[in-house]
């Protein structure tokens, strides 16, 4: 349970600090990136945690959101892991594709192999990074989760299954319904196999449905309606018709003219991490 100092910026009077450690979930080493907010000077302080999309690793979301100026005043940590296991031991798609393989872990805990042995980012993010920052960094067990398309996904799946280790959770153009898209299918049935039953664990728009609307933590989630992905990939309407079917309360945010990018993000981002921090307190 020790990580080791790689990098150390001060920004808005935090730092943006990134972290290696040997994992025991993915069998490889890892990397991560931590804002600490100037309030870790007083005590600890709850965190937002946040999973990045396709082809990201756990730099991207510090270097182009732009968060780390709202997450200061809010005085809330930013957990930033990456997408995927790392190292030459890892397991990669044959072909080089963007979306299996490294970069592409799908918050998943693989049952097929090859990916088995890695490919485990589910219990990653909900167990192991967790512990290891809570017991290593000044940073509560009060935890938000959010997330952009892939890790979107992720974020969506983790604090459904999870309620009550999150006190909120949000997306950006989440893929809301992957049991029913191509991305969605090609991870599924490459980490976890041809019984489609299994995928249902990693849906969140079957686990909303599944939910009744019972233990929902508040939800914000917002999708640009000039994402090229929206059509085949995102599909945010399956998941506006079962939170309107079972009454969850999620508030969904259709954005004219914004599209799947970091300038997406960086736009909404100050909305999100103030709903985090409404609902951690």
């Amino acid at each position: 349970m020790t990580i080791s100092l790689k990098e150390e910026k001060k920004v808005f009077g935090g730092r943006q600090i990134r972290y290696e450690h040997t994992s025991s979930v993915l069998n490889c080493t890892m990397q991560f990136s931590v804002f600490l907010p100037p309030q870790v000077e007083q005590g600890k302080v709850p965190a937002v945690y946040w999973l990045s999309g396709l082809t990201c690793t756990d730099e991207n979301f510090s270097s182009k959101a732009g968060a780390q100026r709202v997450a200061a005043e809010l005085g809330l940590a930013l957990i930033i892991p990456d997408t995927s296991p790392r190292g030459d031991d890892v397991p990669d798609d044959a072909d080089g594709a963007y979306d299996f393989g490294k970069g592409a872990g799908f918050y998943v805990n693989a049952t097929e192999q090859p990916w088995q042995q890695h490919y485990r980012m589910y219990d990653y993010i909900v167990d192991e990074l967790p512990a290891l920052v809570e017991a290593n960094l000044p940073v509560s067990d009060a935890r938000a989760i959010s997330g952009h398309s892939m890790g979107g996904h992720g974020a969506l799946v983790i604090g459904l299954r999870n309620s009550s280790r999150y006190a909120s959770i949000s997306a950006f153009s989440p893929i809301v319904h992957p049991t029913a898209v191509p991305w969605g299918k090609k991870a599924f049935s490459g980490y976890l196999g041809d019984n489609e039953s299994a995928w249902q664990d990693y849906d969140a728009t079957v686990l909303l449905r599944a939910s009744k609307g019972k233990n929902v933590p508040p939800i914000l989630l917002d999708q640009g309606e000039a994402d090229n992905f929206l059509e085949e990939q995102l599909r945010t309407e399956f998941f506006v018709e079962a939170n309107e079917a079972v009454g969850a309360g999620a508030r969904i945010r259709m954005q004219p003219g914004y599209d799947h990018s970091y300038y997406f993000i960086a736009t909404f981002i100050e909305d999100h991490l103030r709903f985090h921090a409404s609902n951690l307190r």
